[in-house]
């Protein structure tokens, strides 16, 4: 028998049992002659017991000891992955030689538990700053970098640093509200266009100076532009200068433009000028600078791009598959709307999404039929991925505003 010692517990195998096994820890310990060789399988020898001692936990040496006598290894559910891999590689021992059933479920377990780790890791990272404090020491005017990047990046850092967080969120909502009544009737005369103006310069010079602080205190010029808040600032702001850029070409060229009989020119800029007007609203994402919620929903995104993507694929099946039934049954009707498969496209969809608009609708029972299992299949296949989508997210947000809080 060979005697081992395995964090203070002792085990007895026979020299033949081990021998079945040769390319494992053990069975190279019975197998081997030389002394030395066997010294550099064990942690000591104690001569006086003739034992062989390891520093390994002695609990899942158990299902070692019990692979030796029986050829099966033991998979337990309350063992910790992880730390049960790490032991069976050091023993030698390939997971093989497991049961089928106990190997899938702990290789299920196992990816749970790496899928866990990595998303508990991705989270941390979301509310961590590309920077730290401690990354200005030493350069060139570090101190005052450090305490812009305070007020800017760590808004529970001071008092300052919290209200500069919150006028950055009314400044928001003051230029999404300034954007949307600027399109009323009412508000477009000369007064009301002033005051437009006024609010949208007043909020333009609040972002280029967050901006230009965020790009003063920043370490790494590189990774600056790298960082997607950095690259929303950056959109958040340019709108503006765009549009008193053309607005200057507008008038300075105006007379350039009359005289050569190109007013179509003149209207194309001017349409381009609404569509830089229109980028404004997306200075409603800087809110997901400060806000836990928002980040939460994205990263929900990101973690469930794959459901996401096979909603969008069964709603696309189901679009075209309903809207050629339907314009199958239905084309024949007198003055019917299902004049081809495309003109269906739309029915189909919202139909498919439970809207339900009423100005496309099926005149013959068939029809109806057809449009019935259309908005049944559309209620179970909204209901599938909606319940998976809200418990990520809930999740997230727990953990994210957890880990807020700790900071």
């Amino acid at each position: 028998l060979l005697n081992i010692n395995v964090g203070g517990k002792l085990f007895q195998i026979a020299y033949k049992v081990l021998a079945r096994y040769p390319i494992t820890r053990l069975g190279k310990l019975a197998l081997y002659t030389d002394p030395m060789k066997k010294l550099q399988l064990c942690d000591d020898y104690l001569v006086q017991k003739n034992e062989y001692f390891f520093d390994r936990d002695p609990s899942i040496f158990h299902y070692i000891f019990h692979f030796y006598r029986s050829g099966v290894l033991w998979v337990m559910d309350e063992m910790c992955p992880s730390n049960f891999v790490e032991e069976i590689e050091y023993w030698g021992i390939h997971l093989k030689y497991s049961q089928r059933c106990c190997r899938i479920l702990f290789e299920e377990k196992r990816d749970e538990l790496s899928e866990y780790l990595k998303i508990e890791k991705e989270l941390e990272a979301e509310l961590e700053p590309l920077e730290s404090g401690a990354q200005f020491d030493g350069k060139f005017l570090g101190r005052f970098r450090k305490m812009v990047w305070n007020l800017i990046e760590n808004p529970y850092s001071s008092v300052p640093a919290k209200i500069i967080a919150v006028m950055s969120s009314f400044f928001v909502l003051i230029s999404i509200v300034g954007m949307t009544l600027s399109t009323v009737e009412e508000m477009k005369n000369k007064t009301g266009k002033m005051w437009m103006d006024q609010m949208e310069m007043i909020c333009a010079i609040f972002f280029t100076s967050e901006y230009l602080m965020r790009l003063i205190s920043s370490s790494s010029f590189k990774n600056f532009l790298r960082a997607a808040f950095n690259a929303i600032d950056l959109v958040a702001i340019l709108p503006f200068y765009i549009q008193i850029l053309f607005e200057n070409l507008d008038d300075g060229d105006m007379q350039y433009h009359e005289e050569l009989h190109k007013v179509e020119n003149v209207s194309k800029l001017g349409k381009v000028l609404k569509l830089i007007k229109l980028m404004r609203i997306f200075r409603i994402l800087k809110l997901a600078r400060h806000s836990t919620g928002l980040r939460a929903f994205s990263f929900t995104m990101r973690q469930c791009y794959q459901q996401v993507c096979c909603l969008l694929l069964f709603i696309a099946m189901g679009v075209f598959t309903f809207s050629a039934l339907i314009h199958s049954v239905e084309h024949d009707v007198p003055g019917t709307d299902f004049t081809s498969i495309p003109c269906a496209w739309w029915w189909a969809a919202v139909s498919l999404s439970t809207v339900g608009y009423g100005d496309t609708v099926p005149d013959t029972i068939l029809g109806r039929m057809v449009a019935f299992v259309c908005i049944s299949f559309g209620i179970i296949l909204n209901g599938m991925p909606i319940s998976i989508l809200y418990n990520k997210f809930s999740d997230y947000y727990a953990k994210l505003k957890a880990h807020e809080m700790s900071q």
